[in-house]
């Protein structure tokens, strides 16, 4: 029985988002199987890199110009829900005021 690939975005977003998705300090990379890359709807948003903190350990690194802050990653819900992203809540959705005062703005 084949199942269907769910298919990612890989053009990038219209608009900037509301949110976006920052990785905190407890991002583990879940080793070597992040759920988050496969709960992301865009391709490429959510990538694997070495972690600095611990060379020989990965992590997970967010494209700004690609997140759509549609939360699917992350497994905090409304009114501190559990959903099925990040199981080490190492996902933090940030108003985008915010990441662009610390970060400085996007471009679009």
């Amino acid at each position: 029985m084949a199942v269907a690939e769910k298919a990612k975005r890989s053009e990038k977003r219209k608009r900037k988002p509301k949110l976006i998705s920052v990785i905190n300090d407890g991002c583990t990379g879940c080793g070597g199987s992040p759920i988050c890359q496969e709960d992301c709807p865009v391709e490429n948003c959510m990538v694997e890199v070495v972690n600095p903190d611990v060379p020989h350990a990965k992590q997970i690194n967010v494209d700004p110009l690609l997140c759509i802050g549609c939360k699917k990653c992350t497994s905090k819900g409304p009114m501190d829900t559990f959903l099925e992203g990040c199981p080490w809540d190492a996902i933090d959705m940030v108003p985008l005021s915010e990441y662009e005062e610390t970060y400085g703005e996007l471009p679009y």
